[in-house]
């Protein structure tokens, strides 16, 4: 099993001047040992310049032997996204590299003042971007002129939106909610046919995150459903040809499920809310064995767990 994860080697805080993006592995009859990389840390320098901060760190697959770290770090007071390369066979890291943002024909840096820049040029709004950036985990694929294309969201602040890409590491704007909302951090997003569904958490000071779709064929935005939340991650899984989406409702020491009408969003029924009796931070949902599921989730932020469930069991 591989995961990715940023940690503070100095002091116990979550202090992104203290952090290290790290990729850990190890086999599943024997977490003892595990093994893990520093892939990028606070003091590093990339070219001439120096890191000075480090934050959310991300794991995709790009093929059979590549996975990508992911990550953002504050380089010279810009915000950039990361990437490296990590061969399973030899257990190797490759080189570091920033990813590309592209609106139009426009392709920048994937920071701050790339997203940006490159938003304004093809008179696109931007709402108030601050602190990292990030990019959600979860992949879903959709084809496209004979062209596989995944999907996801990226964030900064109060800016959300919807991103794809062909290589993971040029990844392309394709949309943002085009209606008045409080958005804020991360955006949950899944392909399922032709539609884009979207569901993220807004300002601390509403109760609700949002759940919307987006029309690939058209770019329409749909109907909006608001859902109670604590303003934590969510993430979309499909299970036995059904559309769930996992988040807080209450607290971050529950855990909730609703199964999402793919057809109309509005009739989405809520399926579990569960006390945890302990932290639950930052679901990620993923496919383990039998065609069943695992969570990982962050404690008190001071661990990260790897949970096996049968969902079956609680949607029957």
């Amino acid at each position: 099993v591989y995961m990715t994860y940023y940690a503070n080697t100095k002091e116990p805080s979550e202090d992104p001047k203290n952090q290290t993006a790290r990729l850990a592995y190890a086999p599943l009859d024997d977490m003892s040992k595990m093994v893990h990389f520093d892939v990028q840390t606070t003091g590093d320098v990339v070219g001439d310049r120096v890191v000075d901060m480090v934050y959310d760190t991300i794991l995709m697959q790009k093929d059979e032997n590549t996975l990508y770290v992911l990550w953002t770090a504050r380089v010279d007071g810009n915000y950039y996204r990361f990437y490296c390369p990590f061969d399973i066979n030899t257990k190797t890291l490759g080189e570091v590299d920033v990813n590309r943002f592209r609106v139009g024909d426009i392709v920048n840096d994937f920071s701050a003042s790339g997203i940006r820049a490159a938003l304004a040029e093809n008179d696109l709004p931007c709402k108030k971007m601050f602190s990292d950036i990030g990019i959600m985990q979860k992949l879903s694929s959709r084809v496209e002129n004979g062209v596989r294309y995944y999907y996801s969201g990226t964030y900064s602040g109060d800016f959300t939106c919807v991103i794809k890409s062909r290589d993971l590491v040029e990844w392309e704007y394709v949309s943002q909610p085009d209606f008045i909302n409080d958005s804020k951090w991360e955006n949950a997003t899944y392909v399922v046919g032709d539609k884009c569904f979207y569901f993220v958490r807004q300002q601390d000071t509403n109760k609700c995150g949002f759940l919307t779709v987006l029309d690939l064929n058209s770019n329409k935005w749909g109907k909006v459903v608001e859902i109670e939340d604590c303003q934590s991650r969510g993430d979309f899984i499909e299970y036995g040809g059904k559309l769930f989406l996992f988040h807080a409702p209450i607290d971050r020491e529950h855990i909730g499920i609703v199964k999402i009408n793919i057809e109309n969003i509005t009739k989405s029924e809520i399926i579990l809310q569960a006390k945890m009796h302990t932290s639950c931070f930052y679901p990620f949902i993923q496919y383990y064995g039998n065609d069943e599921l695992a969570m990982s989730y962050t404690v008190a932020r001071k661990h990260i767990r790897l949970a096996r469930f049968t969902l079956s069991n609680y949607i029957k």
